[in-house]
């Protein structure tokens, strides 16, 4: 399992920011505004939250991204984002993010899990126990 917990020393060349990080059915948050919004339409859609909370110069991170791309297109029923870190700062603080990646399983705006590092395994594992949980039909 890695995770990142300082950024390195750049030469300052950004490489295609972000562009691994969404796709599929993963939404980029780059505001506060546009986190409210995915909140609010998850509540009223009844789906629970995957926040991911990542960085573009985080090597584990750009690892389970495509997984977490692959996940979103697997599970619809779910609403996966990401966050970068470096860009929502503020608000990244405000979660106590100490390490990247780190997700958040959030049903109506609170926690009801999380997880740190880029562990495949457990994150299919725990996005299998929510699913499970919240299946009132029978597949």
């Amino acid at each position: 399992m890695g995770n990142c917990v300082t950024k390195p020393e750049t030469d300052g060349y950004d490489s295609d920011k972000n562009v691994e990080f969404s796709g599929g059915n993963v939404h980029l948050i780059t505001t506060k505004e546009s986190w409210d919004q995915k909140m609010a339409e998850a509540s009223k859609d009844g789906k629970i939250v995957i926040a991911n909370f990542s960085a573009t110069w985080c090597g584990p991170c750009k690892m389970i991204a495509p997984f977490y791309i692959e996940l979103s297109e697997k599970y619809p029923s779910l609403m996966f984002i990401v966050i970068d870190v470096e860009e929502l700062t503020e608000f990244s603080t405000s979660w106590d993010i100490k390490a990247t990646p780190t997700f958040f399983f959030l049903r109506d705006g609170q926690q009801i899990d999380k997880l740190v590092g880029a562990n495949k395994p457990e994150l299919q594992k725990k996005i299998t126990a929510i699913i499970d949980s919240t299946s009132q039909y029978p597949k």
